[in-house]
């Protein structure tokens, strides 16, 4: 009995003969699927790479930013793969550039020339 829905399952459709008409529209959920996922998923998130890449890239002294881990602060000064981050008075961390979450404009205190925080 298995060997009978087998070999159902094997036999092509229309007697074994397919038209190259029948291939290509056979393909076409394949190829619309493929389509779907380059526009709903690949290419929104290589250009939110792009935008990372570009914004880690762009970052400076005095800028203040937030980590991954939710650490807010003032870049202190770069290095070519990291930052130093002044958390606090007396507090220095230093972090990968890719722990950089967000960052915001430079913000400098107009009294003192010193970074707002």
């Amino acid at each position: 009995m298995n060997h009978f829905f087998f070999s159902l399952l094997m036999a092509a459709p229309g007697g074994g003969q397919s038209s190259p008409q029948q291939t290509i529209i056979g393909m076409l959920p394949i190829v619309a699927i493929v389509a779907i996922f380059y526009f709903l998923i690949i290419r929104p998130q290589s250009k939110k790479q792009k935008e990372t890449q570009k914004m880690l890239q762009a970052i400076k002294k005095g800028d203040r930013i937030v980590t991954i881990g939710g650490i807010h602060g003032v870049i202190q000064s770069v290095r070519e793969g990291t930052v130093i981050l002044k958390v606090d008075e007396n507090c220095k961390i230093e972090f990968t550039r890719s722990a950089i979450a967000t960052v915001e404009a430079a913000a400098k205190d107009k009294d003192s020339g010193e970074p707002a925080e």
